[in-house]
């Protein structure tokens, strides 16, 4: 968030919205772009559970009454917030042994299920939502053809795909060279349409 009000202070951007790829599906980073009010589309980023366990998408949360539910119906009730941010949620072991759905849900010894839930969590399900309304979708499919572009092109045609030399101010200058190239190629692209509708 601090590249991104170094540009909007530096270069008086008036920043509307962003697409992001996946990397950047964080909470702090969902939550600051929501405090400023700018649109954000994240891809999605995919967790993978346990083999034969209930993804967390399984269990719905209940906002009004700060609890979840499992797959069976069961409360998992809110026990503790951890120095993280994480919010703990967890059901009721003597409820959970008899339950048939117990094998898909949980692998603990005392047969209880803990759910995590951050505390900015609204924030990120506020960029879900955008990423899947139809001025999102149309943003992201942006991002692909402006940004992925341009990494192509670094990679295929500029040498980027590996650095030349080590340490992180030679690989800084590498960098910094090619996106200078690759302005350059863009602004006489530019100036040769300007001059043919001329």
């Amino acid at each position: 968030m601090s590249r991104l009000d170094r540009q909007r202070e530096r270069f008086g951007f008036q920043v509307e919205a962003v697409a992001l790829d996946s990397g950047y599906l964080t909470t702090p980073i969902c939550r600051g772009l929501q405090n400023r009010k700018i649109f954000a589309v994240i891809a999605h980023r995919r967790f993978h559970p346990k083999q034969g366990l209930f993804p967390k998408w399984k269990f719905e949360y209940d906002a009004k009454r700060n609890v979840y539910r499992c797959p069976a119906q069961q409360e998992l009730s809110y026990r503790t917030t951890d120095r993280k941010g994480y919010r703990q949620y967890a059901s009721d072991p003597a409820q959970c042994w008899h339950c048939p759905l117990l094998g898909q849900c949980t692998q603990s010894q005392n047969h209880r299920k803990v759910v995590t839930r951050h505390v900015w969590e609204d924030s990120k399900e506020w960029v879900r939502s955008n990423r899947l309304s139809p001025s999102g979708k149309q943003l992201y499919r942006k991002r692909k053809e402006t940004i992925e572009r341009s990494f192509a092109d670094a990679k295929e045609l500029h040498g980027f795909r590996y650095c030349r030399l080590r340490g992180l101010p030679n690989v800084k200058e590498q960098a910094l060279i090619t996106a200078a190239v690759q302005n350059m190629k863009k602004i006489a692209i530019h100036l040769d349409r300007l001059e043919k509708q001329g």
